[in-house]
């Protein structure tokens, strides 16, 4: 599943239910699969839109490797931390809470070791560097944010607890049998301490392990709250109309930090519904208003077509035209550290 892409639409078989999650219809749930917000762009892309887009995809090599020395996380920290491990998993310690978001260390984001894309950069924390996890924020089923291997690796030396939308956990304890999982739907809450919540928020986007599940568990972000402080992890979204964010910046007032995707977008015709562009995760970090920002889901795993610098040039160049300080909104690299006041 290259890039969020699903070649399997058109080949889909006629299925009598959901293998991962049985409950009401809603407005995002139709019995058998996810739907994503009324008005908002259709993610699901047919075999045919597949082979247009690697026809014409442009030769934009990334490099076999990059360096990336590792760094070693203190125990706990009482303010607010961000480590960036590498494309969506991020650290994040705030309040002396330890949170892992997508946690993905395997070197392949692919349901096999042999093929799909490779990591282009080591991760910036070496799993058994990390300091004790308490909570995992787990958005969505695709293969680059749901890392079987890493969840299991996580649970046999942390027991932490997982925080997912509906249908993952059965995923989850598929191969995780006693592993602690939390889920819940859009707009509801989890408490992960005494004190924190995390809030399970809409995206814009879809899920699907294989050819035969696609929207059958939702996806989702999350805003923690802690100490005072509110951080929203966006996951894997497109941005549509806007209206998810601009909800999410009425609901949430004032959000500290917000960590968002700028990377793998392009062909935008493609990309679009399902993956924010740079531009647009500016767009997204001034709706919620937040304070400041981090840009992941870029230039660890080549995913799409652009090149592996875009992410970071574009966002850069965003930044300029709105005229938003660059220091509110930066690109992490692996092993980067940023602390916030």
């Amino acid at each position: 599943m290259r890039g969020g892409a699903d070649p399997y639409r058109d080949a889909a078989p006629i299925v009598m239910g959901n293998r991962y999650y049985q409950g009401p219809v809603s407005d995002h749930f139709d019995g058998t699969r996810f739907l994503n917000p009324a008005g908002e762009p259709e993610t699901d892309r047919s075999f045919g839109d597949l082979l247009r887009w690697r026809r014409s995809a442009p030769d934009h090599r990334w490099p076999s490797s990059v360096d990336v020395v590792p760094v070693v996380p203190d125990a706990r920290v009482d303010g607010l931390r961000v480590t960036m491990v590498g494309h969506a998993t991020l650290l994040i310690q705030l309040a002396g809470l330890n949170i892992l978001t997508d946690p993905v260390w395997s070197d392949r984001a692919s349901p096999v070791a042999f093929a799909g894309p490779r990591r282009v950069t080591g991760p910036g924390v070496v799993l058994e560097a990390l300091p004790p996890i308490d909570v995992i924020l787990l958005s969505h089923n695709h293969y680059d944010h749901l890392d079987m291997a890493a969840l299991r690796a996580l649970h046999a030396r942390h027991d932490p607890l997982i925080v997912t939308p509906l249908g993952n956990d059965v995923i989850i304890h598929g191969r995780i049998p006693d592993a602690r999982v939390e889920v819940g739907d859009w707009g509801d809450a989890v408490a992960i301490a005494p004190g924190a919540t995390a809030h399970i928020v809409p995206a814009l986007h879809w899920s699907s392990r294989g050819p035969r599940d696609r929207r059958m568990a939702l996806w989702g972000g999350f805003v923690v709250e802690a100490a005072g402080k509110l951080v929203y992890f966006a996951g894997d979204t497109g941005y549509g109309t806007g209206n998810v964010f601009r909800a999410i910046g009425a609901r949430f007032d004032a959000i500290d930090l917000a960590i968002l995707p700028i990377g793998a977008y392009d062909p935008r015709w493609f990309m679009a519904a399902q993956h924010c562009d740079p531009d647009e995760a500016v767009r997204i970090f001034e709706d919620v208003g937040a304070k400041a920002a981090v840009g992941m889901h870029w230039g660890t795993f080549k995913l799409t077509d652009e090149p592996r610098d875009d992410p970071e040039r574009r966002l850069a160049a965003a930044l300029s035209a709105r005229g938003i300080d660059p220091g509110r909104f930066m690109a992490l690299h692996p092993a980067e550290v940023v602390d916030f006041r």
